[in-house]
């Protein structure tokens, strides 16, 4: 199967009426592949049985945090798109109408590997996929040794249940790609993630750490009148040795004022959801009309890495 296009898939922008109920899967993910699809797979049927309509998981959920170290081994891991994960979560979005946003470890060629967000429509056919663009390099956090930057851009889908966007972790942390996400028409953006603690480094830095990734998805909600949706995974891996990373949890879901609807917890599997209003989306952006007063023609220089 060919590729799909971006372009093919752009959403329109009008504002989508109605409601959405939107589901996270938080969940705690072990050293089988297999059995943390297979969880993956129960959790998305649960959340779709629970009304959830529009349902995320973390990134890289398939497997435990493998980027811990730079090991050729776990490009074993990875798969085409589409292949085998989307097309069982094809089959599980034709039975339950649900839309299903999965984050996979892309084969695209030999020596040619991507992070890759899948987005499942509620007919099980694949609407598009996003790569991930920013690749951090941090100890524990080694991506660039896998992951290509992503070469899609940045997107947004229409979807009988609204309009979405998804990047990817550290996408999270800039607001280029937000708001890029956002003037494709997205109404609301998913961050499937995978953060946590250092844990020698919890007690001194973990306060600031995490305040500092939630205030940055409150803030791209108020900047860009929308909903914003970041969910993470639970528990402590360390499939390289060490000291490993304590997932913080926590995924949540916030409104376009910045308010958060819904929160899970620090150490819990859980399903959390909330009912996003679409017509909270105008509302938010014709009372804090950010969009209207940008200053486009005063922006040249963003496309470059520094100005001296």
């Amino acid at each position: 199967m060919a590729e799909t296009t971006q372009s093919d898939r752009r959403s329109e922008t009008a504002i989508t009426e109605g409601a959405a109920r939107v589901a996270l899967i938080q969940m705690q993910c072990g050293v089988d592949p297999r059995a943390n699809f297979e969880k993956a797979v129960s959790q998305v049927r649960q959340a779709a049985q629970q009304g959830g309509q529009i349902i995320c998981l973390p990134e890289l959920f398939r497997s435990q945090y493998f980027c811990q170290a730079e090991d050729h081994k776990y490009f074993e891991l990875a798969e085409p798109i589409p292949g085998p994960s989307t097309e069982s979560f094809g089959e599980v979005a034709r039975e339950t109408g649900a839309i299903i946003v999965a984050s996979l470890f892309e084969r695209r060629a030999a020596g040619l590997y991507h992070n890759t967000a899948a987005i499942i429509g509620s007919d099980g056919e694949l609407l598009g996929k996003y790569r991930k663009m920013h690749i951090p390099d941090d100890p524990s956090y080694y991506e660039k040794f896998y992951f290509t930057p992503g070469d899609l851009g940045f997107e947004a889908w229409s979807t009988p249940h609204g309009k979405i966007g998804v990047c990817v972790c550290w996408d999270q942390w800039y607001p280029e790609a937000a708001r890029l996400t956002s003037l494709r028409g997205a109404e609301i953006l998913f961050y499937p993630t995978a953060i946590g603690w250092h844990p020698a480094e919890k007690a001194k830095y973990g306060y600031a750490q995490h305040s500092a990734w939630e205030t940055m998805q409150r803030s791209h909600a108020i900047a860009n009148g929308c909903f914003v949706a970041a969910v993470n995974r639970v528990g402590h891996e360390a499939p390289a040795g060490g000291d490993g990373i304590e997932f913080w949890g926590q995924s949540f879901i916030v409104a376009p004022s910045g308010e958060i609807l819904a929160k899970g917890s620090v150490d819990r599997e859980e399903i959390i959801f909330a009912e996003v209003e679409w017509k909270q989306v105008n509302e938010h952006r014709t009372h804090w009309p950010f969009l209207r007063d940008r200053r486009i023609d005063a922006y040249a220089g963003l496309e470059q890495r520094f100005l001296d």
